[in-house]
């Protein structure tokens, strides 16, 4: 679909603008949720301890990338802004919950004199509470918000993709980040995760098109099929790879294909349900906002967001390599 006008073009512009900060969300919120949520699954305060120094310094920043997100969606697309929140206005306020209890849990363990375990559990709760709400919301959102026992179920498929995608990016940043036995372990949970994360990944896909009438009739689009098939075979190529990485002792492998991975699902969900931003119920021409409004945004952002981008690539910077444990 070629814009026609400066209208459209507009739209185009901050429908992709709004994708990508969105995946820059999910892929840098995603592997610290994961981190949060593997905290879990470790019995030592120490174990725990280290897997949250490996993300200390960089997971709130990373939530800056939600807050820009739904600005964002409140200045280009109003309507959509209005309906998504409306609808789902408890999996939000349980969202926002979460995110408190991982910022007070943090700040709390390191006032802790004795035994972290309760912090450290509230830390992993919340990031397991923020991964599921998550999931309700991409459901929900993908299915238009259709009452019934079929949409039920492709809710639940979603949040089981985003909780197991999101334990994938954080086992292989774990890989990246750590030595001795939590690397090993988390090459274990990687390996485990990617299938898991594959599947849903796939039933995702099959139930969108047998669910949703925009998606197979966006499939029937002239280059779109072609697309599509391409996306899916970069993303076959770096399920492999993740695996290959973790079998072959790779530090960084493992999570560049694991972040390959989910930006490949992504766009190839964002072609199929294009033009509408809300499937079957509001499409994009219909919820954007005048010409001005966008052409102000766009002024504001430009601003924003490469002191955005420039700030997280110096955070990741200033703190590579491996983080080793700190002796009190």
């Amino acid at each position: 679909m070629i814009p026609s006008s400066t209208q459209d073009i507009l739209n185009h512009a901050w429908f992709g603008l709004i994708g990508l900060m969105l995946v820059l969300y999910v892929v840098t919120d995603g592997f610290d949720l994961g981190v949060g949520m593997l905290t879990l699954l470790r019995g030592r305060d120490s174990d725990r301890g280290l897997m949250i120094q490996s993300i200390g310094h960089v997971w709130d920043a990373n939530e800056t990338w939600l807050v820009a997100l739904g600005g964002a969606l409140f200045g280009a697309f109003p309507d959509a802004y209005a309906m998504i929140l409306s609808d789902l206005y408890v999996p939000v306020m349980v969202l926002i919950a979460s995110f408190i209890m991982r910022g007070a849990a943090i700040e709390f363990r390191h006032s802790a004199h004795t035994s972290k375990t309760l912090w450290d559990r509230v830390f992993g709760l919340g990031s397991l509470l923020a991964a599921i709400s998550q999931g309700i919301v991409l459901g929900k959102v993908l299915t238009g918000f259709m009452p019934g026992g079929h949409s039920l179920a492709f809710v639940v498929i979603t949040v089981i993709g985003v909780v197991s995608g999101y334990c994938l990016l954080g086992a292989t940043w774990l890989v990246k980040k750590t030595t001795g036995e939590i690397e090993s372990a988390a090459r274990r949970y990687s390996t485990f995760a990617v299938f898991t994360t594959v599947i849903a990944a796939v039933l995702v896909s099959f139930a969108t098109v047998k669910f949703s009438p925009v998606g197979i009739t966006r499939w029937q689009d002239h280059g779109v099929f072609d697309v599509l098939i391409a996306l899916a075979v970069v993303a076959a190529l770096a399920f492999t790879y993740v695996l290959y990485s973790v079998r072959m002792r790779g530090e960084h492998g493992p999570f560049v294909g694991s972040t390959i991975l989910f930006v490949v699902s992504f766009a190839g969900l964002s072609i199929s349900l294009f033009p509408y931003i809300v499937p079957g119920q509001l499409t994009v021409a219909a919820a954007a906002s005048d010409s001005p409004t966008l052409i102000f945004m766009l002024w504001g952002i430009g601003t924003v967001f490469p002191i955005m981008i420039i700030y997280n690539l110096y955070q990741y910077y200033l703190f590579r390599g491996k983080v080793v444990a700190v002796k009190h």
